[in-house]
């Protein structure tokens, strides 16, 4: 057993948490515009012929994000609903925005999977005091992302969830770990930081002080300057090493 006593744990959530596996892009974002225009119709809002209207949210969504990945600093899409509804006549509510963002995401969210045993696992984790949370690169906005882990079962399980595209900084950027150690009350040195990221999870919590843990399944990142202090390739075996840290409950 080691002397270090794990506190806490926070996770990344896309192919983490949850297992998008490989998914069309382009196809399910065809998807969720299909989705959102439909919506529209039902409030009889002005619109374009369908084409235009998804072309128009594709590329702003494009610039955007490649605007962030040049500033490093994240776009939030309530932002660009919010701009490209305006510019159609439309006077949405918040919540008929975040709606929309919902109708966008579905698709995509209909592909996760979480891995077998993992709720329990994190069952354990909250009966033996452990503090859990999320730590995600997204432009989606939180409430969107909340909506989709309470579908999941998984909400309850994580007090403490930071986004991206809320606080503008970017994993690896050490701002927004410190954000979610400060928002869970941890230090770096008690708390796991579980990622399937190298460059984005693992050196970034390893930057903060976190203990990192690399999610690795099929053993794809053996060989880089980037190292974690732990390899898992499924997440239920988080139990193991947590057991190192503070014995078997």
């Amino acid at each position: 057993m080691s002397s270090t006593q794990i506190k806490g744990i926070l996770f990344d959530l896309g192919d983490t948490l949850l297992d998008f596996g490989r998914v069309d892009v382009l196809s399910l974002f065809e998807s969720g515009a299909r989705q959102a225009y439909e919506y529209l119709k039902t409030h009889k809002l002005p619109l374009p012929p369908f084409a235009k209207y998804h072309r128009q949210q594709l590329w702003a969504i494009r610039w955007s994000y490649l605007k962030s990945r040049l500033t490093r600093r994240e776009f939030n899409a309530l932002d660009i609903i919010g701009r490209l509804s305006l510019r159609m006549g439309h006077d949405l509510t918040h919540q008929q925005t975040l709606e929309l963002a919902w109708l966008w995401y579905e698709p995509l969210g209909r592909c996760a999977k979480i891995e077998e045993g993992v709720l329990s696992m994190l069952e354990e984790f909250r009966v033996a005091g452990l503090t859990l949370g999320l730590v995600s690169n997204t432009f989606v906005p939180g409430e969107v992302i909340d909506r989709h882990l309470l579908r999941e079962g998984l909400l309850h399980y994580l007090p403490v969830r930071v986004y991206s595209c809320d606080v503008r900084w970017r994993k690896p950027n050490p701002n927004i770990f410190a954000a979610a150690l400060d928002q869970a009350g941890l230090k770096p040195g008690q708390s796991l930081f579980v990622g399937d990221s190298l460059q984005c999870d693992i050196d970034g919590a390893n930057h903060t002080g976190m203990i990192s843990v690399l999610k690795d399944p099929s053993d794809a990142h053996l060989s880089s300057s980037i190292q974690p202090r732990h390899r898992i390739h499924h997440l239920v075996e988080l139990k193991d090493i947590v057991a190192r840290y503070n014995g078997r409950p």
